[in-house]
């Protein structure tokens, strides 16, 4: 079982040391697998993965050499802070490449801040990271650091010279509505499906406009979809008209959109307690006109809400950390979205994420289940 648990980690070894040598006591690959266990077993700080691996010291040492112990929290603070977020994020992504994880043809973008990371001593604003999101897969392929929501403009660039665009679908939510963004999405081999609001203002009117004249029309245009759907659960009625329209080239800078080919409006009608809500939604694509595609991908991209920020939220209370000191909050988001990856691909234990993370750190049966699930499948 050790050396199937040592090939689990074996990308870990090549990120790069920032401490010099006569300093280190421990070594990187060692910190690393230590607290990527620990995260999955329900340690939330520092203090917590070193209480982790003194308890599990024994089982630790059946595939780690460990030559001076367990590091003190001190030790995994100062080194995580110093590691290259973005080499991490490569050697992540190297690693689902050599599991061969299958990421579908999905990828949603948003961003979350991480509330608890400001410093008010040090003038630092809390840290925004902007997140990639394999939505079939439920992995997390990537993510930029920015230090306020309205630089994700900039950040989202980044995050997709990062991923193997091609063949995807990219969706993001209107602050990533970009002309520029759209043409790198294109230039990698992809699609965007691009949520469009009152950041262009004209555009969105002659969206609007389109979608007008055609519901208005004595006979609705021959080449427009419609796709309607209903949910209903626990008193909350919501139904959802899709429709898509082939892209006029009459838009307001038509020809800026690289290989613009959809217009899309959804209209969310909701029904809670007898009161009633609209709601209308425009988006921008370079996907066909396929009506029940897009729909089915406008409400998969709401899953890098409900199944990665909301876990890591609930589950991994990550707005209350206070992890702050230079990129410990980067490189310890990361270990925290692999985990909420490793933990939501297990199928080796029958439980919620909750459930799994308290159950592996009762057993190391348990960890070890969930660890070689998620590189043997």
């Amino acid at each position: 079982m050790s050396q199937r648990l040592t090939a689990v980690f074996t990308t870990f070894e090549t990120l790069t040391d920032p401490r010099i040598e006569r300093t280190r006591r421990h070594e990187l690959f060692d910190l690393v697998v230590v607290a990527l266990c620990a995260t999955l077993a329900g340690s939330d700080t520092w203090a917590d993965i070193e209480r982790f691996g003194n308890e599990r010291f024994t089982w630790l040492r059946t595939f780690l050499p460990l030559v001076h112990g367990i590091p003190s929290h001190d030790t995994f603070g100062r080194v995580f802070s110093r590691l290259d977020p973005a080499q991490l994020v490569s050697c992540i992504q190297r690693w689902l490449d050599d599991v061969g994880r299958e990421i579908g043809k999905h990828i949603a973008i948003d961003g979350k801040t991480l509330r608890g990371s400001f410093d008010k001593a040090a003038g630092k604003n809390p840290l925004h990271l902007v997140s990639a999101w394999a939505c079939e897969a439920r992995l997390t392929l990537g993510q930029v650091a920015t230090e306020a929501k309205s630089n994700e403009i900039t950040a989202i660039p980044l995050l997709l010279e990062l991923l193997h665009l091609k063949g995807a679908t990219v969706t993001i939510d209107a602050m990533g509505c970009q002309k520029e963004i759209a043409k790198k999405i294109v230039d990698g081999g992809g699609d965007y499906l691009l949520a469009l609001k009152d950041n262009h203002p004209k555009l969105a009117d002659a969206v609007g406009e389109e979608f007008t004249k055609a519901l208005e029309a004595d006979v609705p245009p021959a080449d427009m979809r419609r796709h309607t759907t209903v949910e209903t659960s626990r008193g909350r009625r919501e139904r959802r008209d899709y429709f898509a329209l082939p892209a006029p080239k009459t838009l307001p800078g038509f020809a800026d959109w690289a290989n613009l080919a959809t217009i899309v409006m959804v209209i969310r009608i909701t029904i809670i307690n007898g009161r009633e809500t609209g709601e209308v939604a425009y988006f921008l694509s370079s996907l066909p006109p396929k009506v029940k595609t897009l729909a089915k991908r406008i409400r998969q991209h709401w899953s890098i809400e409900s199944q990665l920020h909301w876990v890591l939220d609930v589950t991994f209370t990550e707005d209350a950390s206070r992890i702050r000191k230079r990129h410990a909050p980067q490189t310890s988001a990361m270990l925290r979205r692999l985990a909420v990856s490793i933990l939501s691909s297990d199928t080796s234990v029958k439980d919620n994420l909750r459930g799994k993370r308290y159950r592996a750190s009762l057993s190391t049966d348990v960890l070890e289940r969930i660890l070689l699930s998620f590189v043997e499948k």
